[in-house]
């Protein structure tokens, strides 16, 4: 059911005045501030524990709202017409007087926009009438939050967020970044739009792209959320492409097979089905990462489609800072 409209005017409000909102979407649970508010932009940093050279993504009701951000190319054009309202963001060069808040974009020339398509999102976009920047709703490098319960669990010693109430993320995995400032489209984060389905509309290259460094500070530099290193990791050690399962360790698994033993099992889909396993996914290891498992295993997961998206968390959230 769509959340009560005076529940939306009020988190309206509270965004107006400065605050910080925590709303789904049909992706993961964001937390929003007004993009045009540098200190209201600058607590979702401090909140997160997020570091500043990390962009945010600005959300948006329809495209002209958008158009009024960035500069749009025929390319990023054909991909909004085709993916929004959805879970696709579009990293394009920031229209001059845009009044967007230089901490949004980390002080970059280019913007991150996203057109979401869950109601309540919408909603709230439309009540604020200003757009709303949102990473997603838990301390940086960490689980996303795709229930309520878990970003209440996250921010349990911030009284000040209010938190929309609960609607379980129907997709459950970040959106697809796609650079669309070039001819050439470059894919900067796997997401819920698996990377087939942008090469089968634009019926040419797609290119990878990752963080790149600056000659200036030797700092990387980046473009778009979720491109750090290390990001995405439950609280618990990974150990991945398991194929056995110790006494102390929980098992995230996949398929109509899965090992038998160990603390705690959660499937993603029994029937291998990787749109059921992306909408699972961070729940389970929500589940998992609470268990009195020393560590959870996971099973090895196709790399096509939304698997490839998966397998990209999983490998962030193993690696070194």
């Amino acid at each position: 059911m769509p959340i009560d409209p005076t529940l939306i005017a009020q988190a309206a409000q509270h965004l107006l005045r400065g605050g910080l909102v925590a709303f789904p979407t049909e992706t993961v649970y964001g937390l929003g501030a007004d993009a045009g508010n540098g200190q209201a932009v600058a607590a979702i940093y401090a909140t997160k524990r997020r570091p500043a050279i990390n962009p945010l993504i600005c959300h948006v009701p329809d495209l002209p709202a958008a158009r009024a951000l960035a500069d749009f190319s025929p390319l990023a054009e054909r991909l909004a017409a085709a993916f929004w309202p959805g879970p696709l963001t579009l990293v394009l060069p920031l229209r001059p007087g845009a009044g967007i808040h230089p901490l949004v974009t980390a002080g970059l020339t280019t913007i991150a926009l996203r057109c979401p398509a869950h109601p309540d999102a919408q909603a709230l976009l439309r009540a604020v009438g200003r757009p709303i920047a949102a990473p997603s709703a838990n301390p940086s490098g960490q689980l996303s939050s795709t229930r309520v319960d878990h970003v209440q669990r996250a921010f349990s010693d911030q009284p000040n967020i209010v938190i929309l109430p609960d609607s379980q993320s129907p997709l459950g995995l970040e959106s697809t970044i796609v650079d669309g400032c070039g001819d050439t489209p470059r894919l900067l984060r796997e997401g819920a739009i698996a990377r087939e389905e942008l090469q089968e509309l634009l019926g040419g290259t797609l290119l990878d792209a990752s963080a790149q460094q600056s000659s200036a500070t030797g700092e990387a530099t980046l473009k778009a959320p979720g491109m750090m290193r290390r990001h995405y990791a439950p609280r618990k050690p990974l150990r991945l492409n398991a194929h056995d399962v110790r006494p102390d360790e929980a098992l995230l698994a996949f398929g109509a097979n899965p090992i038998a033993g160990g603390v705690a099992t959660l499937n993603l889909s029994d029937t291998g089905n990787l749109l059921e396993a992306a909408a699972n996914f961070y729940a389970m290891l929500h589940q998992l990462d609470n268990t009195a498992a020393a560590s959870i295993a996971v099973m090895p997961l196709p790399n096509h489609g939304l698997g490839r998206a998966l397998n990209d968390r999983l490998a962030r959230a193993i690696a070194k800072d």
